[in-house]
């Protein structure tokens, strides 16, 4: 140890949760350290043989409101703040009679637990704390001379340098208060977030006509960003090899994707969250219908409604075998053993669905030892999507199936005769599908399932034949196209992207409008004798 370092003496002691203090008592006690500590924490110390001063003892104030108040006091705040190195400091304390700390132990009220448990404002606002952050935050704030300490992992290195009369080094206390303060803002965030939707923007704040901002939900967009995540998983690496990844959840929610339970296979990669997500996405636009998703590169290589899940699946495989290969499957029902045994001989990275039959996981579990198996009990939620660019976050509110034009009944028809019922199906099917296809996005679907998809193209012509190309070259050699329904996720800038789908046989074609040349896509949508709606809505997927 370097002379900086700075034996612990004295030790205030003050945590909601008591897990792992027994190791911090032994070591008090062995090193006879001077400990000061509060209510349910001073007497469990009592209890493990400690020789505990209650801090009311040194304020000279009882503990009040409801322990609201009890460390909120100067002899309190100036042991933890002297700086042993600075002597007027020193001369202060001594005139004040109060003595210094040199080690503060202090983890909060729990309050991402108590919101996760549902708990009533009144409750929430309780556990809001306020003399842990500060005891925290003024120990951090001098770490030239205290070691800070709000990790329960810290504890058995915190003991040992009691117990050896060593303390901390400068450098290891800067570290401490690092953490700290880190702690403290994740604290914080938590509690902005949580206040921010409970307690947004009154109407009575706008000023005048001028000060009022475009329209916008300041529950999902308050003025300033300030949520927090805690790092869960170390991933193997990110999108490539060479790239760092991790994954953060939100304290706040132990729902959602994120939270999958994994019940079989390797470890989950960058990629695999990814892929997976989108797939668990798609599935869920079609509920209650059953419906599988193959996902391969964030891009669906087949989707598809079904009366069974075993149904729906092998449908969706039959889009695209080849693409499905490596590929990632989800399904918005409970996984059947009809449908395990349909999954078992092709390549899958990894399967997601909210539950699966006892039979199912067993023959996933044995006979596909490397497959992730996910079990996701809730489907997606998320109100928001987040996006870094370089210096900044892009938000927006989840794209979802909840738009005028999702709905068929105001469609516009401008071309050919009404859809039949069947037929009609298909576009709904083939629209809802739409949303989940990166642009720009063709798709062409026939019996509520895809049998042909043109994404991530930058001309919507390309999307268009490699969306044709895609149905039509399946070993069988058979033609999908013809008699098939497409979509396309954003309007037709000219009619050539139009007559590619015509041309090989699309007998419907739904897709939002607002071309500036719509009525040359309508013409050649009349001139062939096809139906054609238009939307209104636009699903951009970039």
């Amino acid at each position: 140890m370097s002379n900086n370092a700075r034996p612990i003496k004295r030790a205030l002691v003050s945590v909601f949760h008591k897990d792992g203090i027994e190791v911090l008592a032994k070591a008090f006690v062995a090193a006879g350290t001077e400990v000061v500590s509060t209510g349910s924490t001073a007497k469990k110390l009592a209890e493990l043989g400690v020789n505990v001063t209650p801090v009311e003892k040194v304020t000279g104030f009882p503990e009040s409101l409801d322990g609201r108040v009890k460390t909120l006091d100067p002899h309190i705040h100036a042991g933890i703040l002297a700086d042993m190195t600075n002597p007027e400091h020193v001369s202060q304390l001594a005139e004040l009679g109060i003595k210094p700390f040199d080690l503060v132990v202090v983890n909060l009220y729990p309050f991402a637990d108590t919101v996760r448990s549902g708990a009533n404002e009144a409750d929430t606002i309780e556990k809001i704390d306020i003399g842990g952050p500060s005891m925290v935050r003024g120990a951090a704030k001098n770490s030239a001379t205290v070691a800070i300490v709000t990790d329960p992992n810290d504890y058995a290195l915190v003991a040992e340098r009691v117990e050896n009369g060593t303390g901390f080094t400068l450098e290891e206390r800067r570290y401490l208060a690092a953490k700290a303060f880190a702690h403290t803002t994740a604290y914080d965030a938590t509690i902005i977030e949580w206040a921010s939707k409970q307690w947004p923007k009154p109407a009575s704040f706008v000023k005048s006509e001028d000060d009022v901002e475009p329209q916008i939900d300041e529950k999902l967009f308050p003025a300033t960003f300030t949520e927090t995540w805690d790092r869960t998983h170390v991933l193997r690496y990110g999108e490539n090899p060479h790239q760092q990844a991790a994954l953060y959840l939100d304290p706040l929610n132990r729902n959602g994707f994120a939270h999958a339970e994994q019940l079989g296979g390797k470890p989950m990669s960058y990629n695999n969250y990814v892929d997976a997500d989108a797939a668990w996405r798609a599935v869920w636009d079609f509920a209650p219908q059953i419906a599988v998703a193959v996902v391969k590169h964030n891009n669906p290589c087949g989707l598809a409604l079904g009366k069974t899940v075993a149904e729906a699946h092998k449908k969706a495989h039959a889009c695209d075998p080849m693409s499905a290969y490596g590929g990632v499957i989800a399904a918005n029902s409970t996984v059947t053993l009809e449908m395990a045994e349909g999954v078992r001989p092709i390549f899958t990275e990894v399967i997601v669905a909210p539950d699966y039959e006892p039979e199912a996981l067993e023959l996933l579990q044995t006979k596909k030892k490397n497959l992730r198996i996910l079990k996701v009990a809730e489907p997606p939620k998320a109100k928001r999507q987040i996006r870094q660019i370089d210096g900044g976050l892009l938000v927006q509110s989840t794209d979802l199936i909840n738009a005028v034009g999702d709905d068929p009944d105001a469609w516009k028809l401008v071309s050919g005769e009404p859809a039949d019922a069947e037929t009609l199906k298909d576009l709904v099917f083939a629209w809802r599908a739409i949303r989940c296809v990166k642009s720009n996005a063709i798709l062409v679907a026939h019996d509520q399932a895809t049998v042909g998809i043109g994404m991530g193209q930058v001309n919507r012509v390309d999307s268009c034949n490699l969306a044709v190309e895609r149905a039509n070259t399946l070993a069988d050699g058979a033609n999908r196209t013809n008699g098939s329904v497409a979509a396309s996720d954003a309007f037709f800038p000219f009619a050539d992207g139009a007559e590619i789908l015509i041309k090989a046989g699309v007998k419907a074609i739904v897709q939002p409008g607002g071309s500036i040349r719509d009525e040359e896509v309508i013409e050649a949508a009349k001139k062939a004798g096809v139906t054609m709606y238009l939307t209104g809505t636009r699903h951009f997927f970039h």
